[in-house]
């Protein structure tokens, strides 16, 4: 699932179409898998080894409150990875109530 596959597109008020925001607010679970870095990790590396693809690096990042303005996580950070199985569909929720 795509980062903005749920989002609506809108016009803004040159004409150009846009997205709206998306907002992610990703409820803590039992499923939940805990990790500490032990080295500088990023991302979008961390996303292709847990969920297999790259492009889901926001889940982490949101989950977290990383991600503004670098994708790279500090060594010796706690974080929390969300299982995927009904995080998208959370998300498709989530996004189609705005």
């Amino acid at each position: 699932m795509g980062r903005y596959d749920t989002t609506t597109a809108i016009r803004n008020k040159f004409g150009k179409q846009i997205a709206k925001t998306t907002i992610i607010d990703i409820p803590i679970a039992t499923t939940d898998i805990y990790i500490r870095t032990t080295s500088v990790e990023r991302l979008d590396l961390l996303a292709h080894t847990f969920y297999g693809d790259v492009s889901d690096w926001y889940k982490i990042a949101n989950a977290n409150g990383l991600g503004k303005g670098s994708i790279w996580v500090p060594t010796n950070t706690i974080l929390r990875i969300p299982k995927t199985s009904k995080l998208n569909d959370y998300i498709t929720k989530l996004n189609n109530e705005r």
